[in-house]
Formats: structure tokens, sequence, C-alpha cells
């Protein structure tokens, strides 16, 4: 027997059976789209925000961590980490949209004040990063059983899918709360085994800083450009990822902020904690030819190789049923505009929708098969966070009375145009930005400019629509009252 390749299946099924535990059996239509118990009582605070920070602590998040901090210390997983104060924008955004119009999703909020046709567009959006989700985390789990392309890796893609949406079908969002819960916890004791296996390297080779000289001036300068990057996408990301958004309209207002500050303190902290993988490369000088995730076990054994296995299932699973659930909500519920009582037949088209995502957001990994497409276009998600820098000001602007259509509009379009752009240029061999709007230094300079360039654009935009929707709403009053005059 290959223990080499049976390993990580010992591992898969301690965890399914461990998650198989806390799923529930039969639940309500309210539990599969709310998340609440049987009696009806909404998630407190400590399961809502460790559900919704598990549910951003993915398999892909903790892969790049390590590598952001193999290439800038620790201060690239710091940054990564600091993706997670989105939590608090989106969670201080939409406590006032629930407060002072008791919205009951950001698809309803859009269409009460920008217009059916801008909820659309915007669900579009939310239906690309659903699909994405599905396809990057399988992708990064499964090369953990075999090479790309290889039979066990292609087995393990089906059997986590497969796995991860039948119990999701059972118990919908109820299933993805509790389970996150267990997954948590489990993902904080591989955190402090792994950091024990750490330790002895730190202790030998010192932890790698500036002032050591294990990190440069220029690797520690790219960091606080990726950081600074980091905290820009802040003000629009997290609008974007239904998995994070829907968790901010299943609990009392004021009980779901302090869960997102929970959430963004404890996933962000998780994150941080898991890119000193990456800084222990550094310390002991792994070889960087293979990502760090698959570097470092290739350098300590078996055994911390099936420990980097575990750590990525327990993430990838926390995503996948999330995003599941999410999909399930997009179609019976928010496509639909239907807002009342969850219903039976809802519930049924959401499984429907399950399954199908299930299928669908796998076959991007297809690609690995067609001439001059390789896993490199899976990279494309990374600019999802430029193309949605409209959202911060759509959003956080949305107090300004005349913002109507047309601010919408401005601050979407610009965002979007400037993220195809940015995927031309990646995937195109052409350049289209110039170095000039670079902002920083190192590989991320670019990004930076253009996300700080580009939100003044679409902030602009925004104001401007606003501004015109202003003197609208002046000239048809002046128009009212001249006719009232005669």
């Amino acid at each position: 027997m290959n223990t080499t390749l049976f390993a990580p299946w010992l591992v898969f099924a301690a965890y399914a059976l461990l998650i198989w535990i806390m799923t529930p059996g039969a639940i309500s239509a309210a539990q599969f789209f709310g998340g609440g118990s049987r009696r009806g009582v909404a998630p407190g605070a400590w399961l809502l925000g460790v559900s919704t920070a598990m549910s951003w602590v993915m398999a892909k998040s903790v892969y790049n961590a390590m590598n952001l901090s193999a290439s800038f210390g620790f201060i690239g997983g710091l940054a990564y980490g600091s993706y997670w104060l989105s939590f608090i924008v989106v969670g201080t955004a939409v406590y006032f949209m629930r407060t002072r119009g008791g919205y009951t999703s950001l698809p309803q909020f859009l269409r009460y004040k920008y217009g059916a046709s801008a909820a659309k567009m915007f669900m579009v959006v939310i239906a690309i990063r659903l699909f994405n989700e599905v396809w990057s985390n399988t992708k990064v789990t499964s090369q953990f059983f075999g090479p790309e392309g290889s039979t066990p890796y292609w087995t393990a893609a089906i059997v986590m899918t497969v796995f991860t949406a039948y119990y999701s079908l059972r118990g919908g969002l109820r299933s993805s709360i509790l389970t996150d819960a267990i997954q948590t916890l489990l993902m904080a004791v591989l955190l402090v085994v792994m950091l024990v296996a750490l330790t002895p390297g730190f202790v030998d080779h010192g932890f790698p800083s500036t002032a050591t000289g294990a990190v440069s001036p220029a690797m520690h300068a790219g960091g606080l450009t990726f950081l600074a990057l980091a905290l820009v996408q802040c003000l629009s990301y997290g609008f974007h990822d239904p998995v994070l958004t829907d968790r901010a309209f299943v609990s009392r207002p004021a009980n779901m902020v302090r869960a997102f500050i929970i959430a963004a303190i404890l996933g962000g902290g998780f994150i941080a904690l898991f890119s000193l993988a990456g800084v222990y490369a550094l310390a002991v000088g792994v070889p960087t030819d293979s990502p760090v995730p698959v570097a470092v076990p290739a350098v300590i054994g078996l055994w911390m190789a099936l420990l980097f296995n575990a750590i990525m299932l327990t993430s990838a699973g926390s995503t996948l049923d999330s995003t599941f659930s999410s999909a399930a909500k997009f179609v019976s519920r928010d496509w639909p505009a239907e807002h009342g009582e969850y219903t039976t037949p809802q519930v049924r088209r959401g499984r429907w929708a399950m399954a199908a995502i299930a299928v669908m957001g796998n076959l991007p990994l297809l690609s690995l098969y067609i001439k001059g497409v390789g896993p490199a276009v899976i990279a494309a998600t990374t600019i999802s966070g430029t193309a949605v820098m409209g959202l911060g000001p759509i959003f956080l602007l949305s107090w300004l009375p005349s913002a109507g259509r047309l601010s919408f509009s401005l601050a979407f379009w610009p965002g979007v145009a400037i993220g195809v752009l940015k995927i031309i240029e990646a995937f195109g061999g052409v350049s289209v930005f110039p170095s000039s709007i670079n902002i920083g230094v190192g590989s991320y300079a670019q990004d930076l400019g253009i996300n700080v360039w580009g939100l003044a654009v679409c902030t602009t935009g925004f104001l401007i629509g606003s501004l015109i929707g202003s003197r609208r709403s002046v000239s048809a009053a002046s128009r009212v009252v001249s006719n009232s005059a005669r």
C-alpha cells in the first residue's frame, strides 16, 4: 500500500465524519434560508461571527497568505488579513440600511434606491462571484491529493464537491452555520499544531525581518504597497460577496454588527497566523519553485503535508457550503425579488440551484486541457476586487437623497471597464495601463494605482450623478410650483 497516496483520504474520511455529525437532518424553509434554530431563534453574535469569519477563511485565502508572506515577509500575510476589515465596512453599511429602511437584502435595497436594472446588474456580479468560489477552492484542495490533472486530483475534486453539496442540500444556511462552528474549532487546533511545528525553525534561524536582513527593504516596501491595496479594496470588496452579505440579514442589526466585528478580528487573525508558514520558508530557505503550502511540507515531512491537507479541506469546505447556500437564496429569493415568507417551493428551487452550481462551478478546471490555456486562467479572480470598486460609493454614499440610477451607472460601469482592461492586460499580453499611474513599489504598485485612481473616478461619477439628480429634482419641483400658481 502506498501510504503517501492513501493517507490524504484518511484525513478526508475523518473530516467528513466530523462534519456529518454536525449536519442537521430535516429542517424548515426558514432554517434553510435564515439559518435559525428549530424554535426560530436567530444565530447569536458569537455563532454568527464565527460562521461569517470561517466563510472567508477559504482554502485559496490560506494559500495566498502563505505565498505573500514568503514574498514580502510577515507584512504580506498581515496585509492579506486586513481584507477582513471588509466585515466592518459591510456591517456598518447594512446596519443603517436595516434600521433606517427595513431592507432584508442588498438586492432589495438596490431596487428601491437605484432601480430594478441596477439590482440585476449587481446580481450578475454576484453570480460570477459564486461561480468563482467553487472551482477556486476545489482546485487548491485537490492539489494535495495528486498532481493537477491526475486521477487522484480529479477524484478529490469530485468527492469534495459531492460531499459538501449533499450536506448543504440537506440543511442550507443552517448546515453552513453549524458546520462552520466545528470547522473553526478544527482550524484553531490545526493552526496551533502548525505553529508548534514551525517554532523550531524560527528558533534556529531567527524570525525574518528587515532588521535581520532576511527581508530586504524592497520586499518590505512591496508588502506595504499590497497592504495599501487591500485597505483601498476593503471599501468595496465585501459588498460583492453574498457569502458575507447574506449573513448580515439573519440576525438583529445590533447583534449582526457585534458578530461582524468578531469575524473581522477572528478571520484576519487566522489568516495572519497561517501566513507564518511563508515566513518559515524565508527563515529556513525553503525552495520557492513550488507554492509554500506544498514546499514547506515537502521539507518537514509527510505528517506536515497531511496537516496542510486538513487545513485546506476544512477551509475549502466552509467556503463551499456557504457558497451553495448563497446560490440557493440567490436563485429562489433575490433574483425573482421574493422577500416575504420562506416557502417549500423556494427550498426546492434552491436545492436545484445548489446542484447546478456544484457542477457548473467546477467546469473551469477543464481549462487544463485547452491548448494554450492552463491553470493560469484561474488567477482572473484576483481582479474581481478591482472590477467592483464602484460598489464602495454605491453603498457607502447611498444616504445622499438625490443619488439614483445615474449615480449607480456612473460609479458601477467605470469600475467594470477598468476590471475588463486589467484582464486584457493580464492575459492578452498587451500593456494597457501606463506606469505613470503606479503608486508604491513592487509587483502591486500598478494595482494600487489602478484602484486609487479608479475609485476616485467611480466616486466622482457617483457624486456627479447625485448632483444632476438634485438639479432635476429642483427643476421638477419648480415646474410643479409654477403650474400650481397658474
